[in-house]
């Protein structure tokens, strides 16, 4: 039965695991480099993975430089809570905005992302320095598995059921009608919660505009089949990580939470690939920002149950399910699936605004965070607009 009590929540790695993850990183037995010879800097440095020298590097700033409490501090500060939905154990963060005039937001991370994606912009979203500004109050909750939420204890915790936990969420805190954000996963969840639930979701900003399966390439653009190649491409040659967590998650979770090198190895070549840069996602995301996600991934155990979400929603969304809510859409130029706007409003049948911006990649809220605020704010205010 699901309790309607909402808990604050404080997160604090006791100095024992702290300690326990610092000792196995000292003892990683590494292998030998990789055999990509007279590779200089740029994408081939990394085509059978993530180099050993950068490993090496992140490995020792992980043990003897990086400051978990520091992004605990910050996580208390944006506010912290819990509540049980459906059975499940669910965290989020929630930062209300000063502003009376403020809209309620749902933002929704993915894979191998976290709420340590929003952190960063949590505060400028409730709260702009721009009082002509639109704000937000701000709901950002941790997927099923991930961080701070329950680990699910039987299969069924899809997208669909995500989505039907997070207008309950939104509602328990006292907000009838609001906004929802995703990307990756996120972007999924969001395209349900506008498909399905038009009755409490205002209107949706999506970083994937996912389009219905077998439609022509007849009536697009050669840019835009270009974007049909690269996404395709993805699919067939560069997803086999996908296919393992869609298949043998328990498998690789094994890995993922007995070794901090191998879930950072697992993590920070996503973040190599899928990031708008030309050698190293160290070039636009601070190794802070990407060890915040990996420590919490290693903290909270959940490298099994956050891949999970692959055996339990890889290729389910629906492909009749249609969204009549204004919809937002931008698609960053290095992201993984991009689908041309043809292709996308046959599901998204309001688009009131679409964004193509010239830089950025899978993360933009870490890789570009003011455009990715100044971007987020303009397509709520039109989705917002459209319903007046």
């Amino acid at each position: 039965m699901s309790s309607p009590t909402v808990h604050p929540f404080a997160s604090h790695a006791t100095d024992a695991d702290l300690d326990d993850l610092r000792a196995r990183l000292a003892a990683a037995r590494l292998p030998e480099a990789e055999t990509v010879h007279g590779a200089g800097p740029g994408p081939r440095r990394w085509d059978q993975g993530v180099p050993l020298a950068d490993l090496v590097d992140v490995v020792d700033y992980w043990r003897t430089g990086y400051d978990w409490r520091s992004f605990e501090e910050r996580l208390h500060r944006i506010g912290q809570f819990r509540t049980t939905i459906d059975g499940l154990g669910l965290h989020f963060l929630h930062r209300r905005s000063t502003r009376a005039d403020a809209t309620p937001l749902v933002m929704t991370h993915g894979w191998p992302g976290s709420v340590a994606e929003f952190t960063d912009v949590v505060d400028e979203l409730a709260d702009p320095k721009d009082a002509d500004a639109p704000a937000f109050h701000v709901v950002a909750p941790s997927l099923p598995g991930f961080g701070y939420s329950d680990r699910p204890a039987a299969t069924g915790w899809g997208i669909e059921r995500t989505a039907a936990a997070w207008v309950e969420l939104m509602g328990r805190l006292g907000y009838r009608r609001f906004l929802a954000h995703g990307g990756d996963w996120g972007s999924n969840v969001t395209t349900v919660l506008g498909g399905r639930f038009p009755e409490h979701v205002l209107g949706i900003h999506t970083a994937v505009g996912h389009a219905p399966p077998g439609l022509s390439t007849d009536v697009l653009t050669e840019a835009e089949r270009e974007w049909v190649e690269e996404t395709r491409g993805f699919w067939s040659r560069r997803a086999a990580y996908a296919k393992q967590q869609a298949t043998r998650p328990q498998t690789i979770g094994y890995s993922l939470v007995d070794s901090p090198v191998g879930l950072l190895a697992w993590i920070l070549d996503k973040f190599a690939e899928w990031s708008d840069t030309e050698d190293s996602p160290f070039e636009t995301i601070s190794r802070d920002r990407i060890l915040d996600n990996v420590t919490l991934y290693w903290l909270t155990r959940t490298g099994a149950s956050s891949a999970r979400i692959y055996y339990e929603s890889h290729d389910s969304l629906d492909p009749e399910l249609r969204v009549d809510v204004p919809s937002a859409i931008t698609t960053y130029p290095r992201d993984i699936e991009k689908y041309p706007r043809p292709w996308a409003q046959e599901r998204y049948r309001r688009i009131v605004r679409w964004s193509s911006p010239e830089s950025g990649g899978h993360f933009p809220s870490l890789e570009v965070p003011g455009f990715f605020v100044e971007d987020l704010r303009e397509g709520l205010a039109a989705v917002l607009a459209a319903r007046r």
